[in-house]
């Protein structure tokens, strides 16, 4: 948890603060979002678009957003704003840069995901790895009454134990995968990071870990060193022919790359629930692959367990309100 002064929070504002949420859809209507505990005046928007963002917070003290883009350009006119309370982990689509310059604080939400998101990562490997999706398609489409006995065997079906995991990203989520992986029977390689040697015994060189890995699960930033961590060279190096996973960021893999790899048979299989562009458009190059078999695109949904989503909901209000007091916690700028 990090700090700032007191003289980014309360005394900074007003005795009545305005505070805007952008994008309330983001967040399952289920999900409960308690007023804060101070006197303040809330403006809840479902969605924003970008040409309405400027105009949205030109009045506001702070600033609620999951996804909308908060650019220098848009922040110009802000000039009451103080806080920007980002509803997620993630911080791209906010210019920390400008918040800085203008001596606004941003906070973000922080180990909500521990369960969902491994849980949803060994759900997706699961599926490929058992042909689950293309089996429940066969049957629908009548395979069991034409094969004339109790089975068919379709699809390849493969067991999780006894096989090797590899984990990109060694943060919490990374290491509640790697658990997960170590109950199931699997050998855990944590990745080293692209290109750097010598972070100790924890970790294997990351070309080694492409190469000998049956499972490989990304759970990395995006940033410049990771963009794009996964490419054509790197699915060449992937000798025994890996399902290759990504809860993590849309950019990290090249999704043109992706496609060759799987017609090429560099890799068994795929499930991403991130893309580059989302909703990606119907020629994204992840869509033209939603038909395989061997393929699974779920809706950047990982994080979505109603009680992550519930647990997100608190510690947004507790980070306004820590604001609010004097104390700002979860600072990323």
């Amino acid at each position: 948890m990090s700090a700032a002064s007191p003289a980014a929070g309360s005394a900074s504002m007003p005795a009545r603060p305005r505070i805007v949420m952008l994008d309330r859809e983001t967040i399952a209507p289920e999900v409960r979002l308690r007023p804060p505990a101070f006197a303040h005046d809330f403006e809840v928007f479902g969605r924003t678009a970008p040409e309405e963002v400027a105009a949205r917070i030109a009045g506001a003290d702070i600033v609620i957003t999951n996804k909308v883009r908060l650019t220098a350009a848009t922040l110009t006119g802000a000039e009451r704003l103080k806080l920007v309370a980002i509803a997620a982990t993630g911080t791209d689509n906010v210019d920390i840069a400008a918040c800085r310059a203008q001596g606004i604080v941003v906070s973000n939400i922080r180990n909500y995901a521990v369960h969902t998101v491994p849980e949803h990562t060994f759900a997706l490997i699961f599926a490929l790895r058992r042909s689950i999706v293309a089996y429940r398609e066969a049957v629908q489409a009548g395979r069991w009454q034409q094969a004339g006995q109790f089975c068919f065997f379709d699809y390849p079906i493969r067991d999780l134990a006894g096989s090797t995991l590899g984990v990109i990203g060694d943060g919490v989520l990374g290491r509640a995968v790697a658990r997960i992986g170590e109950a199931l029977g699997m050998k855990v390689l944590f990745a080293a990071h692209k290109g750097r040697s010598g972070m100790g015994s924890l970790y294997t060189p990351f070309e080694t870990v492409l190469k000998t890995s049956d499972v490989l699960t990304l759970h990395a930033p995006l940033n410049a060193a990771t963009r794009g961590m996964i490419g054509a060279a790197e699915f060449a190096l992937m000798e025994r022919r890996p399902l290759l996973i990504n809860t993590g960021r849309g950019g990290l893999v090249d999704e043109t790359a992706l496609g060759a790899a799987l017609q090429a048979g560099q890799i068994g299989g795929a499930g991403f629930d991130v893309a580059t562009a989302e909703p990606p458009p119907a020629d994204h190059p992840l869509m033209q692959l939603a038909g395989r078999p061997d393929f699974i695109l779920t809706p950047h949904v990982a994080w979505a367990s109603l009680e992550a989503m519930q647990g997100l909901a608190d510690q947004l209000i507790d980070n306004i309100e820590a604001f609010r007091a004097g104390s700002p916690r979860n600072v990323v700028a």
